[in-house]
């Protein structure tokens, strides 16, 4: 067979487009990338670890009784002509382990720079899936980037200021007998306030789920209006599994839920019409 001339080869090598990278090449940027963001994450964990007092008044105000959202609930039932106030409560906070108040400190800084550094996270995943994207695609990526993220920090915020204090008052404060004193341990305290705020993050994605689905073909806005009724009881169900075991959160867990519901089908009206 004969071979290719050294100027047919030069000439390919021309018309090759110079955005192309081997294999190799693309695990050389994921590598840069991933060591960019672990570098970022770690200073933002550093930073918040050395400033331990403001860390943790901002993680344990949700457990005072004087919690700026009961504050706001007294405010609001006042101008209405109530009278209702929150009754003051204590709950101790305890460390039942050696390391647990150290390794809880560790761990809090890190899941709360991984928090403060998904901005950059995301603009670099962003930057290293752009190459491989057509026009149209990089306009909805940014998009729907934005919108995943604007609805992660409701759902964190939701929690923080409504969900968490409100189940810790409730449950914190139960008692099945006057006999029996309530303790919660550090690492139970903080162990939910993460797992319950990164859930109601991760759940407020629904919409975005919808978009994807409707982009497939699997689900239309039609599906979404015919099984309403059964879509509630899932949903009641998913947060009875989600939240603590009480009426309050399961209502104030179940009500956003439902909505994002509803704004999923006006998702897919409106993703409908412009296809049309």
């Amino acid at each position: 067979m004969k071979q290719p001339s050294q100027n047919q080869k030069t000439e390919a090598d021309n018309n090759a487009d110079p955005n192309m990278l081997t294999f190799g090449g693309h695990l050389e940027v994921l590598r840069r990338m991933l060591f960019r963001i672990i570098a970022v994450v770690m200073v933002l964990a550093i930073a918040i670890f050395c400033f331990k007092d403001k860390t943790f008044e901002l993680l344990l105000a949700p457990s005072q009784w004087d919690f700026v959202t009961y504050r706001y609930i007294e405010r609001f039932l006042h101008r209405l002509g109530s009278s209702f106030t929150f009754s003051p409560f204590h709950i101790n906070m305890i460390a039942t382990e050696l390391s647990s108040q150290f390794m809880t400190h560790i761990s809090t800084a890190l899941y709360l720079a991984l928090l403060g550094a998904s901005p950059y996270i995301l603009v670099e995943l962003f930057r290293f899936i752009t190459p491989a994207l057509y026009e149209n695609e990089k306009k909805y990526s940014v998009q729907v980037a934005v919108t995943v993220y604007l609805l992660f920090i409701v759902g964190v915020l939701m929690s923080y200021f409504i969900l968490f204090p409100i189940s810790f008052r409730f449950l914190g404060t139960y008692q099945v007998s006057s006999m029996v004193t309530p303790n919660i341990t550090l690492k139970s305290y903080i162990s939910t306030f993460t797992t319950l705020t990164l859930v109601m993050g991760l759940v407020f994605q629904l919409p975005v789920i919808a978009f994807f689905l409707g982009k497939l073909e699997v689900v239309n806005s039609e599906f979404l209006k015919h099984y309403r009724k059964y879509a509630l009881i899932v949903i009641m169900l998913i947060a009875a599994i989600i939240t603590p075991p009480d009426l309050m959160t399961l209502i104030l867990v179940t009500i956003p839920l439902y909505l994002l519901y509803e704004v999923s089908i006006l998702v897919l009206k409106h993703m409908e019409k412009r296809n049309n």
